[in-house]
């Protein structure tokens, strides 16, 4: 038995009692004396040095660019229940990550339950999460109306971003075959959904919850993930990406992707983004009140489905 092991084994701590996240970059994660060690060259978001890590009071491990594990470190994280997840800077992509084996799986249960219950429960989450972004619990029965009306919502709010950011809005525009042909504006909120998309994946893979089942978009095989997205589209997404536009009309030789990215990263770090999402999942998946279990129902009406529909490509 190595120095530092003894015990290890039947030292892990429950997940609800750790304290989530540590974010590293540029540096080498691996093990000394049975210890997670990570050597940091600096230059990221990692002030350079050797930190000894408290592998088990963190739920995951976030690497980002410039950085390499080793496999005794895999082994040290897998045995105490920690996840690895490769990410972008800052957490605007994520990559993959070994399997967070939690202790815990209620989350995942009532996801579960709610979106089996097409009639009641996946409206009553569809609601949460609508209240969260406008401000109000819509009282409609039909997740499609709700559709409906934030799409409305999002065109004013479009305008409203465009017009602080001082750039001309021609309205939402994207083609799938060619999304480099859609305007600055309209470039810079695809990039900006899809780094809010791969801090919604962490946060999904976070707290053990289904990226398949999703109540607002349906289709995806992310559909979960592009739900969590949109719960910060209005505060997150759609400021980053205008702010990215007006930054590039100035820098025109600049890549409009990398404004983008750089933007939204340094918003989702300094505000806290990832842990707020984490929050919010526990939120819409909380037990039914009792004034929710009495609202009624609608049978959903024929060919309703969401269909191709994606957080960032309304």
């Amino acid at each position: 038995m190595l120095v530092g092991r003894l015990g290890l084994e039947t030292a892990r701590l429950p997940h609800a009692d750790r304290h989530g996240l540590i974010s590293l970059d540029r540096g080498r994660l691996t093990v000394e004396d049975g210890c997670l060690t990570f050597d940091c060259a600096g230059g990221g978001g990692t002030p350079a040095g050797r930190y000894g890590l408290p592998h088990q009071s963190v739920s995951l491990v976030l690497l980002g660019p410039g950085s390499t594990v080793s496999h005794d470190a895999l082994r040290l994280l897998a045995r105490h229940g920690v996840g690895l997840a490769a990410v972008g800077e800052d957490g605007v992509r994520f990559y993959t990550a070994p399997p967070l084996l939690p202790d815990f799986s209620y989350l995942a249960r009532a996801q579960t339950r709610f979106w089996a219950d097409e009639l009641r429960g996946r409206l009553t989450v569809a609601r949460r999460m609508y209240a969260l972004r406008l401000g109000e619990v819509l009282p409609h029965r039909d997740v499609a109306v709700m559709r409906g009306i934030e799409g409305a919502r999002m065109k004013e709010t479009y305008r409203i971003a465009a017009e602080r950011a001082g750039i001309r809005w021609n309205g939402r525009r994207y083609d799938r075959q060619n999304p480099n042909a859609a305007d600055r504006p309209n470039q810079a909120l695809n990039h900006a959904a899809s780094a809010v998309e791969g801090a919604a994946a962490i946060a999904v893979a976070a707290t053990a919850t289904i990226p398949q089942l999703g109540f607002v978009h349906e289709d995806s095989g992310q559909s979960f993930v592009l739900d969590v997205a949109d719960l910060v589209r209005d505060a997150v997404t759609i400021p980053c990406a205008f702010k990215a536009a007006a930054i590039a009309e100035r820098r025109p030789s600049e890549s409009i992707e990398r404004i983008t990215r750089r933007l939204t990263g340094e918003r989702l770090r300094r505000d806290g983004v990832i842990p707020l999402m984490i929050d919010r999942i526990k939120a819409i998946l909380a037990e039914p009140s009792a004034e929710e279990a009495t609202v009624p129902t609608r049978r959903p009406r024929p060919n309703a489905s969401a269909g191709d529909v994606t957080g960032e490509k309304d």
